[in-house]
């Protein structure tokens, strides 16, 4: 505390600004110079601290002089032992070294030394006498000093180009100094230099010359020791700079595109260069993002070193500022970036300039080795760079030309410096090429960070640039492009690149300050460039009599001379330089592209890169392949046939195999086997094909050593887009001639065909690679599977050629994973490249995956190229077609952060691309690859233009949709949405709203495809894939920073870029899931894929709303199909039953012919066809006017259902015409058999009278056995005459399969996989079994956890149940299978299914349950059909009656009477039947419409309370338990118990049956008395009964067999049989019905009953009672159809001025509902969406208003009837009600006007004191009342009134008159 008093006290006596400024800028050093000067001003008298030197001298010989008496005790007779005992004993104190000791005291102010010697202060003596010594003459004395050592092992430590640093081992003994000689016999200087030290470093030294080092040792005399010798080498330039970048082993074995380009620390960190070392892999890094900035090489050391020099000193010192150095250790950056040239490969150096070209960047043209003096003209490097411009001549057509830089004609002006000029020729070249409104500093010049460095190997460096026009007059520095050339240095040391320039350039501008009045070198050259002369008349060199000299030998002329004089400003200097380029650029005099160039280096000697054999070879082979090139698309078809029209079929083929979309009503085996085969024919067709001329050089090249694969596949590249290019520009301007007149639509068709199909590139060769590949395994496999004896084996050319490709994937180069042309992954390709990589790296590597995915042209390859530094093609107008794949590979240092040794990176195909936009797959195009891309990427970056994420919106959400449709997708991916040009910085806080209604957006879309695939675990987007609004949006600013071509590329964008990167790769190092390695991506990419081509239903949907707008419809548009299929069905049923009642007297029908019958039953369908047929068109239109459910969204669906409607008409028609012909024919058999068996009656009869007078004549009587020979040889005989037809069967089986498909292909993908793996006729063979599915439930299934596994059982044995009991039905009435019969089977599972949704089953269950039910209802049906047909087969009809034909026959020949047998047969075989089956019919509907009677039927609610109560009441487990379990079954049984309770006593159905057996045979006898009455006693008996039959023929289906058997040959009397029928009929009366009925009782009556609607009713009451009171009861907690309950009684519970309370009627609490409440108002409406619960409040509302409420109950998009209310809202009362005036006899009042319609206002006066009250009303918001007494307090209430007299009371005022 004292301490910081005293400094504060010292800092406000002084009151200096330079001490405040040092104490709050600089506390630490202003305190440690406070205390320095206090100690310094403490001991400025000297004898303080001489006082504490003493002391301490005096200490440390005190120590000594004990240390030497301590010693001498020791005895030692070795002096060096004494002497070391004696400094152990000082080793604390002070430090010793040889025979003397350097104290050093007072904390480093002073230094003592103190010398001591060994001498004892007295003689040695001891207590006894010591011995004689013998006798000795005196000594001599010799002084000689011993030869001083010489150096020992010199060592050279460091060698740099201008100086050695050596060191050396010290000799033994005292050495005054070193002397160290430096000579070399090619440098005459010598240098002889001295040192007291081991160590010296030698400079002023020339690079690369030989040195010899000698060092001696020198004594204090003088004294020299013999010389220690070696020698060294300096480095070159070249090596020094090199070694300080770090590049020395770069130099022999070149940086490589996969070195520079892996990922590595430096890729994820910000530090800037530390060092010289690591400046050129900040640059790199810097360029392969293309960023500005790449030539800032000015390390942190440098920087933080100057900022200390100028920091350091606080004061004032101007000398130091003055004086301050630039840092030695600072690097020019074109030094830099000719190291990095000089260093790299190929590759390397096109990738470089073609990055420096896009920062426009001066890219090198002539790289100098100032080792070699050799300089290179870098055309490989230069190959690259593709320009887009657009000359003046073509500003009006708006045309441009795109061409390679290195082809195009092109004027060049080189700018280079004779001798020392004062004027920067690299800032004046900047400046001529950079416009007014933005300047770039294209060439490095002085005033840019460490361009002031002198140039240490990039001297004689030619750069290029190039100024390119736009075609805007106002812009346009030069209407014509031109190159622009820069020598680095005086050309009077590079007199080689002067010369190239001289003969390659249209003009040279020679920069200069003194010219040589000789000028030899501006006059010895060959040129046949211009020369312009610009010079600085401000120089004090200039002389301007050696420039007229200059200017007369050279004959120039004033327009070639550029002077700056003193009266001329830069501006007005580089507009003179501008005009005189100008004038060139317009009129030059030579164009030479830069390839021609070559053959001028080659003239010179200088060397070209491209002159390598490995890049000759390469050349050679690509332009072998491409020289043949002249159509694009017979090209194709020629040379690469296999991935043509064939390949499309294919790809068509195997995605058909997978959805089976037009399998019709084919049976799924035999289609599949018919697709398996057309594939193998178009294998077999691709096989047979030879492979081309151009495949097989084209293997061959990339079967070549490494580097010359690269160079081929670098230059097949160039020359393929170079021919693209110039077949696309061709192709546009006959494109543009003719859209300038529209009558050539075909014409521009055809272009636009052709334009879409003339790309070729070397993806194109690679897929053929692919195709080759995969054919040939194909058809090897189909050999050995038709064990064919001649199965040769693959050559090895085709076996290797996924090594190959992997061997490309490795080195950088892109793989085309999907066809973007045939939409499809070549998987067997694929998978083996892979393969074939994971054997190639080290095992089990791992990668993890990038992808980017956007709509097409928003600069998704760019984003990659700049992210990562890769080469995804942007030019050539060409997009990218597809995706593609390429490997970077991760450094060991990231290994360990990102856990994976590679990173994959896919480019995609843009989507919503205009070409596919007009075809009809154009959504599943788009749909499939970005669901492909995302399920393979661990980060899927969304690239958006601008800030409008919509046009991605529906990708992501199909994308959603089908992860959510695919069987466990494996993945959770990561999305980064980036906005491109979008550069405001406050674009991430200001569309914070548009991201959240993103994400809102695409939560909905989420929950409506959950819903749609039963997921809705899934509850929002982020839940399938993982994205945050905060920080998984970037907004990157636009590429180009101006207006191309002579922008460079945006600082900002390239910094967004790195962000997004590091922020990817810190994401990707996160991240919980460990990445694949190659094995495991690639059946990743297999499994994916076939999910994909499975999946046939979302991807054909722009997104999820409309996915879900789509099934609304469907499901609507199949309950009208239902319901039409139904009437058509029953109509059909009643048409059949006409037919099979033709020919017989029960018909009514006048037709005499089934032709004309059936042509007339035809007739009678179509109407009703077409009116079913308008009725779903009218269904249609009215579903599209409802505003609700999205309809919109499926506006363009409209037209395909209306074609459904008339498709399913026709359908439809078919159908019921098949049925009725096939009735027909049935019929028209038994109608043959009827005539034959009437003709065989007759003949009969004609055979029975003659036998019988044959009997009579020979007078004896025929025995039964003789009757029946005779019988038997007619029967046979005329069997045997008699033609018979066997109807074929139908396959049930394949008509099942035909309605399973579709009803379960939409389910998704993995649905139709499963279907595909069992055939039906396998399934339901045996019980159905439920096994757990997920993990959740296997989990618990493996912990004995059985719960869901049991109540899944149990539901499906319940489905099973229901399904079996409809077969059975079905078949009991022996009727003919039709398809109505599977299509409500399915309905059945589906509804159950849906109702038990909370049972969580999966798609895995619904498929095999509904092939385990379709598998053994197909078994059923399909024998039920065959039975039918032979049940109804004629011969075996006729065979039946034989027996009856006999006994009829015998009966005519015994001549017995058969009026009474007649009459009983009649009963029973017709009349008894058919009032039995009248009586069933009919008691169904009586016992509903008993039942329902009852209070337990009368309502749902009362149903299941009734259900409920009955639960308590018996209170059993076995109950609860069957509640429970099997909620269904319990109900029906308590249904049907209820039933047989209620009819108990057989009298209440007796009372039923009575009144409809009465009924009955009231009929019967009407019908017999009419028509005896009418045909009176002479009628015939067959015209009589015929008559009875048509009589009852409306209420009684009498039997036409029976009917047939009963006329055969009778005779009875008409008169008789009608008595005895009629006494027959009184004495059956009930019996026929109570017999059976009394026996069976109701229960068991159910399987007795035949076919009607009526007996479904009846014996089907519990499902009856079920679908009518429990239709959303599947379980007690799940809702079970699309029925919603209104919601009843509406109670209003309360009403207030704002809020109005209802009181709703319970529903079942397991459904959640929600409540949609409606109001409205003469003003105004509005509404509100709640949950469900009995009691709801509707506030908000208006005082005194009356509203009308429409309250509905909604559920899954599924709305109930509204419930109307009309209610009053209650009047506000009046506000602070204020009595402003009193007097004696009145007071008067106001109040604030209350909100809503008031018609008047009451207020009321009253007292306690004065009786009496008054009630006054008023309009106004004030009143006065009057007549009061004097002094009394009176209470007063206002209240509002509204029109219909309903008052709101305000609580008491009150107040008191005056006295």
């Amino acid at each position: 505390m004292f301490f910081q008093h005293s400094i504060l006290l010292d800092l406000l006596s002084k009151d200096d600004f330079e001490n405040y400024l040092s104490y709050i800028c600089s506390y630490e050093d202003y305190v440690k110079k406070w205390i320095l000067d206090q100690i310094m001003e403490h001991f400025s008298n000297p004898c303080k601290a001489i006082e504490f030197e003493y002391r301490h001298i005096q200490s440390s010989i005190s120590g000594i002089n004990n240390a030497i008496n301590k010693a001498k005790t020791g005895k030692s007779d070795n002096l060096k032992t004494f002497v070391e005992d004696i400094c152990k004993e000082l080793g604390d104190k002070l430090v010793s070294s040889g025979a003397a000791a350097i104290l050093n005291f007072t904390h480093g102010i002073n230094t003592f030394q103190i010398e001591f010697f060994d001498a004892p202060d007295e003689p040695y003596c001891e207590e006894e006498d010591p011995p004689a010594k013998p006798r000795q003459c005196e000594a001599a004395c010799v002084s000689v000093f011993t030869e001083p050592s010489p150096p020992v092992q010199i060592t050279i430590t460091q060698v740099s180009s201008g100086s050695l640093s050596l060191c050396w081992d010290p000799p033994a003994g005292e050495v005054e100094n070193y002397i160290v000689t430096c000579s070399s016999e090619e440098d005459s200087c010598w240098q002889e230099l001295t040192t007291h030290t081991n160590s010296l470093t030698v400079s002023s030294l020339k690079p690369g010359v030989c040195y010899s080092l000698q060092v001696s040792t020198q004594l204090k005399n003088g004294r020299r020791s013999k010389p220690t010798v070696t020698s060294s080498c300096t480095k070159t330039h070249l090596e020094g700079l090199l070694e300080d970048l770090g590049l020395e082993q770069h130099y022999k074995e070149k940086l490589s595109l996969t070195t520079v380009l892996q990922i590595d620390e430096k890729t994820i960190n910000d530090e800037s260069s530390k060092c010289n070392s690591d400046l050129p892999w900040y640059f790199l890094k810097k360029l392969m993002m293309v960023n500005v900035t790449a030539r800032n090489v000015k390390s942190t050391s440098v920087c933080q070193s100057t900022c200390t020099v100028t920091s350091g000193n606080t004061g004032l010192d101007l000398d130091s500022l003055v004086n301050c150095p630039n840092s030695g250790d600072m690097l020019n950056p074109l030094d830099v970036i000719t190291a990095l040239f000089l260093c790299s490969d190929g590759f390397v150096q096109q990738e470089m300039a073609l990055k420096m070209s896009m920062c426009q960047f001066s890219v090198p043209l002539l790289l100098p080795n100032c080792d070699t003096k050799q300089c290179t003209l870098m055309l490989w490097a230069m190959r690259d760079i593709v320009k887009k411009y657009r000359p003046g001549s073509l500003s009006e057509s708006k045309g441009f030309i795109e061409d390679r830089i290195v082809l195009s004609d092109l004027p060049m002006i080189s700018f280079v410096r004779l001798g020392e000029c004062s004027l920067s020729k690299s800032e004046i070249l900047n400046k001529l090429l950079s416009n007014s409104q933005q300047y770039h500093d294209t060439f490095v010049h002085h005033d840019m960070e460490c361009g002031d460095i002198p140039r240490r190997i990039s001297n004689g460096l030619v750069e290029m640039t190039w100024y390119l026009p736009c075609g805007n007059k106002n812009m346009d520095l030069f209407s014509e492009p031109v190159a622009v050339a820069n020598l680095r240095g005086d050309i009077a040391s590079f007199e080689t690149q002067y010369s190239f320039l001289c003969q390659t350039s249209t003009a040279v501008f020679v920069f200069f300050d003194d010219l040589d009045s000789e000028c030899r070198l501006l006059t010895n050259q060959h040129q046949k460039a211009q020369i312009f002369l610009v010079g600085n008349c401000e120089s004090k060199r200039f002389g301007l009599d050696a420039l007229k000299k200059v200017a007369t030998n050279l004959d120039l002329t004033n327009s070639n001379l550029i002077l700056k004089t003193k009266q001329m400003n830069d501006a007005d200097f580089i507009k003179n330089v501008r005009n005189t380029v100008r004038d060139v650029v317009e009129n030059p005099k030579m164009k030479m592209p830069i390839e021609q160039m070559a053959d001028v280096a080659h003239e010179l000697g200088i060397l070209v890169d491209e002159d390598s054999p490995e890049c000759q070879t390469a050349k050679k082979n690509a332009d072998f392949i491409t020289a043949e090139i002249q159509d694009t698309l017979a090209y194709k078809e020629a040379q690469l046939p296999l991935q043509g029209q064939i390949w499309k079929d294919l790809t068509r083929l195997e995605k058909e195999e997978f959805r089976l979309r037009k399998i019709g009503s084919k049976s799924v085996e035999d289609y599949k086997c018919d697709l398996q085969e057309r594939k193998n024919k178009l294998r077999k067709k691709q096989n047979s094909y030879k492979m081309s001329k151009a495949m097989t050089c084209f293997i061959t090249a990339i079967s070549s050593p490494g580097i010359e694969r690269c160079y081929f596949l670098k230059w097949m590249r160039i020359n393929l887009d170079n021919l693209s290019r110039e077949k696309l520009s061709g192709l546009r301007e006959q494109y543009k001639k003719k859209c300038e007149n529209s009558e050539n639509k075909e014409e521009i068709k055809e272009i636009d065909r052709q334009l879409s199909n003339s790309s070729l590139g070397t993806e194109h060769f690679f897929r053929e690679m692919g195709q080759i590949y995969e054919a040939s395994i194909s058809c090897q496999k189909l050999r050995q599977q038709s064990r064919h004896k001649s199965c040769p084996k693959l050559c090895q050319q085709v076996q290797d050629l996924p090594k190959l490709c992997a061997g490309l994937l490795l080195d950088g180069f892109p793989l085309e994973l999907v066809d973007g042309d045939a939409s499809n992954i070549p998987l067997r390709w694929v998978s083996d490249v892979l393969s074939q990589l994971n054997d190639s790296v080290s095992p089990k590597s791992k990668i993890l995956v990038v992808t980017v995915l956007g709509v097409q042209s928003t600069g998704k390859s760019t984003l990659l190229n700049t992210m990562f530094g890769v080469q995804f093609a942007v030019s050539s107008g060409r997009c990218t077609r597809g995706a593609f794949m390429l490997l970077i590979k991760v450094n060991e240092d990231v290994k360990k952060v990102l856990n994976c040794d590679f990173m994959l990176i896919i480019d995609t195909e843009g989507l919503k691309s205009p070409e596919l936009a007009q075809l009809d797959d154009s959504h599943e195009h788009d749909n499939e690859l970005a669901t492909l891309v995302v399920g393979l990427s661990d980060i899927t970056i969304i690239n958006i233009a601008m800030e409008n994420s919509t046009e991605m919106k529906d990708i992501l959400q199909i994308v959603v949709h089908a992860f959510l449709r695919m069987k466990e997708v494996g993945k959770k991916p990561k999305c980064q949405f980036v906005h491109q040009n979008v550069s405001d910085v406050s674009a991430h806080d200001k569309n914070l709203r548009d991201r959240k209604l993103l994400l809102q957006q695409l939560n909905e879309m989420t929950q409506a495809a959950a819903k749609m695939e039963k997921k809705e675990e899934n509850k929002c987007f982020t839940d399938v894939m993982e994205y945050s609004p905060d920080t998984g949006n970037w907004y990157i600013p636009g590429l180009w920073n101006g207006n191309p071509p002579m922008a460079p590329v945006n600082a900002g964008y390239s910094e967004a870029v790195y962000e997004l990167k590091k922020n990817i790769i810190q994401m990707l190092g996160n991240c919980d899931s460990s990445a694949n390695n190659i094995s495991e991506f690639t059946e990743w990419i297999s499994s994916l894929w076939n999910a994909v081509k499975h999946e046939n239903f979302i991807f054909s949907f722009r997104n999820s709303l409309v996915a879900d707008a789509y099934m609304r419809l469907c499901t609507e548009f199949n309950k009208w199909e239902w319901e039409f299929k139904k009437e058509m069905y029953t109509w059909v049923t009643k048409a059949e039953t006409n037919i099979s009642n033709f020919g017989t007297v029960a018909v009514k029908s006048e037709k005499q012919d089934m032709r004309e019958l059936l042509m007339c039953l035809k007739d009678e369908a179509c109407p009703l066809l077409s009116k079913w047929e308008t009725k779903l068109l009218e269904n249609l239109t009215q579903y599209f006017k409802q505003t609700e459910g999205h309809v919109y969204l499926v506006e363009g669906y409209k037209e395909d259902f209306a074609n459904n409607a008339k498709s399913l008409r026709r359908e439809m028609e078919r159908s019921v015409f098949n049925q009725l012909q096939s009735a027909a024919d049935i019929r028209e058999g038994m109608v043959k058999l009827e005539s034959i068996n009437e003709n065989h009656t007759k003949e009969l009869e004609g055979r029975v009278c003659a036998l019988i007078e044959e009997c009579r004549k020979k007078k004896r009587n025929m025995r039964d056995k003789e009757l029946d020979k005779e019988f038997d040889k007619m029967w046979n005989k005329t069997v045997k005459a008699l033609p018979f037809s066997k109807q074929k069967a139908t396959d049930v089986f394949t008509r099942v399969s035909y309605y399973l498909r579709p009803n379960i292909s939409h389910k998704g993908s993995c649905a139709s996989q499963l279907l595909s793996q069992k055939s039906l006729q396998d399934c339901g063979l045996e019980p159905f079994k439920y096994t757990a599915e997920g993990i959740v439930n296997k989990f618990k299934e493996y912990f004995n956890i059985h719960g869901h596994t049991i109540a899944v059982q149990k539901m499906a044995d319940s489905i099973i149940a229901s399904c079996s009991q409809f077969v059975n039905e079905k078949i009991e009435r022996k009727s003919n299978y039709h398809d109505t019969y599977i299509q409500e089977i399915l309905r059945m599972i589906d509804e159950r299914l849906q109702n038990n949704q909370d049972l969580n089953t999966g798609i895995d269950f619904e498929v095999s349950l509904k092939q385990h039910i379709c598998g053994f209802a197909a078994r059923k049906f399909q024998k039920m059909h065959e039975d039918f047909i032979q049940e109804n087969d004629p011969k075996r009809c006729l065979n039946q009656h034989k027996e009856k034909f006999l006994a009829d026959f015998k009966d005519v020949f015994n001549e017995r009477d058969q009026c009474q047998k007649k009459a009983e047969e009649f009963t029973n075989s017709c009349l008894k039947p058919a009032v039995e089956d009248f009586v069933n019919r009919s008691l169904g509907p009586d016992i509903i419409g008993e039942m329902q009677t009852h209070y337990e039927f009368k309502a749902r609610m009362y149903f299941q309370y009734s259900v409920l109560l009955d639960l308590l009441s018996k209170d059993t487990f076995e109950n609860y338990l069957s509640y429970i379990c099997s909620y269904e079954d319990h109900i029906n049984e308590w249904i049907l118990n209820k039933i047989m309770d209620h009819f108990s006593d057989p009298s209440t159905v007796f009372e039923f049956e009575d009144r409809h057996i009465q009924s009955s045979i009231n009929s019967i006898n009407n019908a017999i008395n009419k028509k005896q009455a009418k045909t009176g006693k002479s009628g015939n008996l067959k015209t009589f009964v015929e008559d009875i039959c048509k009589e009852l023929g409306d209420k009684l289906v009498i039997s036409k067999v029976a009917l047939g058997a009963f006329m055969i040959l009778n005779n009875a009397d008409q008169e008789q049989f009608a008595n005895w029928l009629i006494q027959i009929d009184k004495i059956t009366e009930f019996s026929p019905i109570t017999c059976s009925e009394k026996q069976c009782g109701i229960s068991e009556s159910v399987p007795t009953m035949d076919n009607s609607e009526e007996e479904e009713e009846f014996y089907d009451a519990p499902d009856a009672f079920v679908e009518l009171y429990c239709e959303e009861e599947n379980s007690p907690a799940t809702p079970q159809s699309d029925f919603v309950p209104p919601p009843g009684d509406v109670t209003v519970l309360h009403v207030g001025s704002e809020t109005v309370s209802f009181g709703l009627a319970p529903t079942d609490s397991s459904v959640r509902y929600t409540l949609h409440i409606d109001y409205s108002c003469d003003t105004h409406s509005g509404g509100v969406i709640m949950e469900d619960s009995s009691t709801v409040d509707v506030d908000g509302l208006l005082p005194g208003t009356e509203y009308t409420f429409r309250i509905r109950r909604a559920e899954n998009g599924n709305e109930s009837e509204a419930a109307c209310v009309s209610v009053c809202t209650e009047p506000s009362p009046p506000v602070q009600v204020i009595v402003y005036q009193v007097s004696s006899e009145s007071l008067s009042l106001y109040w604030d006007t209350p909100a809503g319609e008031v018609e008047n206002y009451i207020v009321t006066c009253s007292s306690e004191e004065d009786s009496s009250v008054q009630e006054l009303t008023t309009d106004t918001n004030s009143l006065t009342v009057s007549s009061l007494k004097p002094g009394v307090c009176y209470s007063l209430q206002v209240s509002t009134q509204l029109k219909n007299g309903r008052r709101n009371m305000l609580p008491l005022t009150s107040s008191c008159t005056s006295k």
